[in-house]
This record gives structure tokens, sequence and C-alpha cells, in this order.
């Protein structure tokens, strides 16, 4: 049995955690496999959207660090004691660099939607892989947390970079200083998730909403991505500069044509990628 699972289902690349026995926390397998899969949907021009989400009771519980204490990581077998794994300074930040880091810098090169299907606990490392996805749907039985205080570390996967952009600077340190974990409710009050379903409809809720993604024009939902995100770091001279680019690139491909005259003939709108779907 393999750490992950990926699978590519109507054009959704599925990327399923799959330690359930450690409530799919980290291992140096899942690592390289998940970044196998993000460089799929990535590069494979036929995945319109991406999701991610759990085995078992639990989406992701952060590193395992017995599954991790091996030479090429960041703790290694020399004594008995786990306070005592610890390599230099340099083998940490070269482990982190090689291994959990190349996560959040692949996800940043993904035009296309990153959806997060949080079906358990979420805590440490395993919610910052949620904080990396563009949207995220909770179970309504899920835990939420940044633990790393309570280990004595600080997140170093890109928590830290993430959680402030998305529920504020404020609340971010109150997370990241006590590890308190959160209710789905809690969590949605504070914008950590974007939607709360039943815990038995997750996946079922996250794919319909995958699918209505992979109806609309791919090269308009890839450009609005990389406009809404490229615009937190430009400024509006920079981003508006962007954006007539994109404009220009947009209306003189097929799909804007289709677009107008569905509408002027009442219709739905076929796509250049239903299209090509449906000549396969």
């Amino acid at each position: 049995m393999r750490d992950l699972e990926f699978e590519i289902q109507n054009h959704i690349g599925i990327i399923r955690l799959n330690r359930p026995e450690s409530s799919n926390a980290f291992s140096h397998e899942m690592i390289r496999l998940w970044i196998d899969a993000l460089k799929e949907i990535r590069d494979n021009d036929d995945i319109y959207v991406g999701v991610l989400t759990g085995n078992g009771n639990a989406f992701c519980a952060g590193g395992d660090i017995k599954a991790m204490m091996n030479d090429d990581g960041f703790m290694a077998k020399t004594r008995g004691e786990i306070d005592d794994f610890t390599n230099s300074p340099l083998d940490v930040k070269n482990s982190l660099r090689k291994h959990i880091q190349r996560i959040p810098l692949l996800m940043e090169e993904i035009d296309k939607p990153m959806i997060a299907a949080i079906n358990g606990a979420a805590i440490g490392a395993g919610l910052d892989m949620a904080l990396m996805c563009d949207i995220r749907y909770c179970s309504n039985q899920a835990k939420l947390g940044e633990g790393y205080v309570k280990a004595g570390i600080v997140p170093g996967d890109g928590g830290g970079y993430y959680l402030p952009r998305i529920v504020g600077i404020d609340k971010a340190l109150e997370l990241l200083w006590t590890g308190k974990i959160l209710t789905a409710t809690e969590a949605k009050v504070i914008g950590l998730v974007s939607h709360i379903v039943p815990h038995n409809r997750l996946l079922e809720e996250v794919l319909d909403f995958a699918n209505e993604l992979t109806q609309a024009p791919q090269e308009v939902i890839r450009m609005t991505k990389r406009i809404v995100y490229d615009g937190l770091t430009l400024n509006l001279k920079q981003s508006l500069d962007m954006v007539s680019s994109f404009m220009a690139i947009a209306v003189h491909h097929p799909d804007h044509a289709e677009a107008v005259s569905a509408m002027r003939e009442k219709r739905k709108p076929q796509f250049q990628n239903q299209m090509q779907r449906d000549e396969v």
C-alpha cells in the first residue's frame, strides 16, 4: 500500500493521503509521491482542477517523527531518545528545503484551482497543506490547529506565510503561539475554511464544485487565479498592466467568442476544453 494515492477523474486530479493508521502524518514516501502528483497536476493539460484529501478519519496530522527518522531526513538514527535525534542546524535546513518545502513552491506554480477536502483532523503541517489550497471545504467533524509550539518548533513548511494572509496577523499569531485546536465552526468564523459540509457528503460536494469549474473556460480560470495571487505583491500599476495583457489574450481566445454567441442565442456555452472532451 502506497502512502499516497493519485488518480485523474473527469479532469480532476485527486490526491489522497494514505496513512490512515497514522492519521495521514507525513512520511518521506508520502512527500515524494505528493511532489510527483503536484507536478502532474501542474503539467498535464488534461487536468483542470486539483483536490487534496485524506483517507480514513484524519486529513493530516503533520509530520511523523518516527517515519522520518533516517539519514536523509532531519532526524537521524543515532541514539534512543527523540531529543537526541537532531542533526546539525544545516542538516535541518537542507532537509526542509529538499523535502516538505518543495510542496508550497510547487503549489505556487499551479494556475489551476486547488481545493482541500478536510475530512478530519488537520494539525500543524497538515493544516498548512490545506492553507496552500485556494478553497477549503471542511467536514463538520474536523479539528484544525497549529501545533508547532507544543513541540517547541516553528512552522517549517510555510504556515507562517499562509496563515496571516488568510485569517489576519492577530489571529495567526494567536493560533501559532497557543497551538489551540479549533472546531470546524470556529475555523469558519475566522475565515480559516471556506465551507463546512456534513461529514458524509464532503467529497461529494467538493467534486461537484470541482466539476462545475471544469465546465468553465480554462484559460480564463487560470489567468484569473494568477491575477488574484500576483495582485497580493504587485502595486496597482503593475497589476493593471498584467490584467490588460491577460485581457488581450482572453478577447482573442475562441472561448470568448463562444461565450458571447451563447449569451446572444440564450444557450449553454460549449467552451474549447469541452469540445476537446466531446471529441475524445
